[in-house]
C-alpha cells in the first residue's frame, strides 16, 4: 500500500496496480464565494494528473475537496464515488459513472472495499472512508470527525488532520488534535499521515484574518505510542505504508 500527498486534502492511494485519487487539487487557485478578496488559496506547485486511475473518490462537494479546475482535467468516463453533495457536483460537470455513498454503504473496486462513514457536518454530513484491501487497510476523514458508533478494528494507517482550525464564533471546523487520540485508541494504526493543513498552501483574503490554528505536528507526534509513526508528508512524495500485522 502506497500514498502520495498533493497538499491540502489530496491523495493518490495505491494497492498494487489499483490507483484511487482522493479529493485532488492539482493546479490553479481555490476561491470561495464571494471572491478572491474574501478567501483564496494557492498551492505551491502544480502536479500532473496521475496516470492509469481506477477511481476518483471525494469526501465532500466543497471546492477544496472537489476542486473544479482539477476535475476539468480528468476524463469524464473515470468512475467517481463520493458523498451526496460530491456526486451531485461531478454529475453536473459531466462525469458519467457516478456513485453516491451514504454513511454505512460500501463500494467495491477490484479487491478494494470502500465503506463510507459519517464525516464533517458542513452543514450536511459529508463522508469519511474505510478502505480494506488484502495489501492494507486505511481510514481517512479530512476534518477530524470520527463517528461514535464506528466499530473499533485494527488498521494499518489513518489519514487525518492533526491540528485544529477554526473561526471565532463558529469554533473549530477541523478537529485534528481533538480526534487523534480517539483514532489511536480505535484503530491502533501503524502509520498516521497528517493531512488537510499541509502542503505549503498559501491563503489570502479577508477570512484569513480570523482563521486560527491550535496544535502542531510536533505536539501530535508526542501523542503516538511507540508502535505508531506520524508522517508529515511532503507534497509529491510517495510513501510506502507497511502492514502492521493486524488481521
Amino acid at each position: 500500500m502506497h500514498a502520495t500527498y498533493y497538499g491540502a486534502n489530496g491523495w493518490l492511494l495505491e494497492w498494487g496496480s489499483l490507483r484511487v485519487l482522493v479529493d485532488p487539487w492539482l493546479r490553479g487557485p481555490l476561491v470561495f464565494p464571494p471572491g478572491p478578496w474574501f478567501f483564496q488559496g494557492q498551492i505551491a506547485h502544480n502536479f500532473p494528473v496521475p496516470e492509469q486511475l481506477d477511481l476518483l473518490l471525494l469526501t465532500q462537494g466543497l471546492d477544496d475537496h472537489a476542486h473544479p479546475e482539477t476535475l476539468a482535467l480528468l476524463p469524464q468516463s473515470l468512475p467517481v464515488v463520493g458523498s451526496a453533495s460530491a456526486a451531485a457536483k461531478v454529475t453536473q460537470l459531466g462525469f458519467t459513472q457516478v456513485t453516491a455513498l451514504k454513511p454505512g454503504s460500501s463500494f467495491d473496486v477490484g479487491e478494494l472495499s470502500i465503506t463510507a462513514t459519517a464525516g464533517a457536518p458542513v452543514p450536511q454530513v459529508e463522508n469519511g472512508y474505510l478502505h480494506r484491501h488484502p495489501e492494507g487497510s486505511l481510514y481517512q476523514e479530512p476534518h477530524g470527525y470520527l463517528p461514535a458508533d464506528l466499530a473499533a478494528e485494527p488498521l494499518d494507517a489513518v489519514i487525518t488532520p492533526v491540528v485544529d482550525l477554526g473561526l471565532p464564533l463558529a469554533g473549530a471546523f477541523v478537529r485534528g488534535s481533538h480526534v487523534l487520540p480517539q483514532l489511536l485508541e480505535r484503530f491502533s494504526p501503524q502509520t498516521v499521515l497528517a493531512s488537510t493543513a499541509g502542503g505549503d498552501v498559501q491563503f489570502s483574503g479577508l477570512l484569513t484574518r480570523w482563521l486560527w490554528q491550535r496544535g502542531s505536528v510536533e505536539e501530535s507526534g508526542r501523542q503516538l505510542a511507540g508502535s505508531s509513526r506520524l508522517i508529515d508528508p511532503i507534497p509529491g512524495e510517495r510513501y510506502a505504508l507497511a502492514r502492521s500485522g493486524h488481521g
